[in-house]
């Protein structure tokens, strides 16, 4: 199964804590994680945080001021946010394509306002504000049955195949074949269910499986995996090795 890759933390950052914990199995197809992205104490300059491109929609909630939430999704390159000098976010990283909710709500920048949805999403952050994140879970694992109850997260068979079976896939015909569909259907398919284009879709789910693979698994040669690699996250894959945690 698809697993992508943290974001980018600067190793010389030491007051910087990233935590992740599994669904509950009923949850394990439509959501990736939860995860907890926190200072343990102030640091001197603003911290940079290098969000990845993943296709994941993300849900965001602001522990320090209760009232910013958010549905953040980043497209095809890197975004460096900047989140001061103390920060708490805790989140729900779903997989691509489950996320069904209202798109005009998705966001592929910082999110420093108060949410003015209708989900509840200030309700959760406020409940859970004052726990460690362990005992978060559970509100987070109930803000998710909520939106599967009410149809905004569902499976997706189409992106469900494609990440089952990314290692297969080499090409965006090889993506139209494995969910036989035509090139017109897939194009127009994947975009609607997640934004992308099929070949920026491809594109992105291959660079964050080269983390974990040999590059030539995913690429066809060295330079098309440079090439591709710092076009997605804005480094070298050795530049960034040398730069972030991974």
């Amino acid at each position: 199964m698809y697993y992508p890759m943290k974001d980018g933390i600067d190793k010389s950052v030491q007051a910087v804590e990233y935590s992740e914990a599994q669904p509950p199995s009923s949850l394990s197809g439509l959501v990736h994680c939860f995860w907890e992205l926190k200072t343990v104490a102030e640091l001197s300059v603003d911290f940079e945080y290098h969000a990845l491109p993943d296709a994941c929609v993300n849900i965001l909630l602001n522990q320090i001021e209760t009232d910013i939430a958010g549905i953040t999704a980043l497209r095809t390159e890197a975004e460096v946010l900047n989140l001061g000098k103390s920060f708490h976010y805790v989140g729900i990283q779903f997989y691509p394509g489950v996320w069904q909710g209202n798109k005009e709500e998705i966001v592929d920048c910082y999110v420093g306002t108060p949410y003015s949805g209708n989900l509840p999403l200030i309700q959760t952050s406020k409940k859970i504000a004052k726990v460690d994140f362990d005992t978060k879970l559970q509100a987070l694992t109930d803000l998710v049955e909520w939106f599967v109850e009410e149809g905004l997260v569902t499976t997706n068979v189409v992106t469900e195949k494609i990440l089952t079976q990314l290692d297969e896939l080499h090409s965006v015909a090889d993506m139209a074949k494995l969910v036989k569909l035509s090139p017109r259907q897939l194009q127009r398919t994947i975009k609607q269910m997640t934004g992308f284009s099929p070949h920026d879709l491809l594109k992105v789910l291959r660079v964050q499986q080269s983390f974990k693979k040999h590059y030539l698994d995913m690429f066809s040669d060295q330079s098309h995996y440079i090439h591709s690699f710092r076009r997605v996250t804005g480094y070298t894959p050795s530049k960034y090795a040398a730069k972030f945690d991974v």
